[in-house]
């Protein structure tokens, strides 16, 4: 067993095939005995996943800044919710708790802990897994642009490929343990 992070929207305007993924994968989580560690919201797929994992059996642990715990729904269902100042703190605790991080479709704000705990993987201040959900090549821009700043000597061939990219949940969920 393991304890997993998930970064995910929580934008309300998303389609609903995006909160059925979220649905899936947290349902998946409890399956295979995992816990889950989210962002503390209930909102969109942050809600989402939180949701199905719960009603599957995982230990849920929310971390969220209060800022955001004042304009939005904490999720006061999480066997620990974990208050804190501000998103540093939060991307701080996330990562302590975690074993495992899997990054689901996003906005700017999946984008910036994906990438964050993506460099400090290839700048070996951690060496836990770090795989990207991309079912519908919803991330596929990305990995256009990020092939060329490999090729133009902006990234490390070994960074870029530190990132492990999978098409379906199982598949995602196999490269997480």
């Amino acid at each position: 067993m393991a304890t997993i992070c998930v970064y995910c929207a929580s934008s309300r305007r998303i389609d609903p095939c995006y909160l059925e993924l979220a649905r899936t994968v947290g349902a998946e989580l409890a399956r295979r005995g995992h816990d889950l560690v989210t962002g503390g919201g209930t909102v969109s797929m942050m809600g989402a996943v939180a949701q199905a994992a719960r009603g599957g059996g995982a230990r849920i642990t929310g971390v969220i800044p209060q800022s955001l715990l004042d304009i939005e729904i904490g999720d006061q269902h999480a066997d620990e919710l974990i208050v804190v100042q501000t998103m540093r703190e939060r991307k701080a605790e996330m990562e302590r708790r975690s074993d495992a991080f899997l990054a689901l479709p996003g906005g700017i704000g999946t984008l910036e802990e994906l990438f964050e705990i993506w460099t400090s993987r290839t700048l070996a201040m951690h060496d836990k897994p770090v795989v990207v959900l991309d079912t519908d090549d919803f991330y596929a821009p990305l990995w256009t642009f990020m092939e060329s700043l490999v090729d133009r000597g902006f990234v490390r061939p070994t960074a870029h490929t530190s990132l492990v990219v999978r098409d379906t949940v199982e598949k995602a969920l196999d490269a997480l343990t």
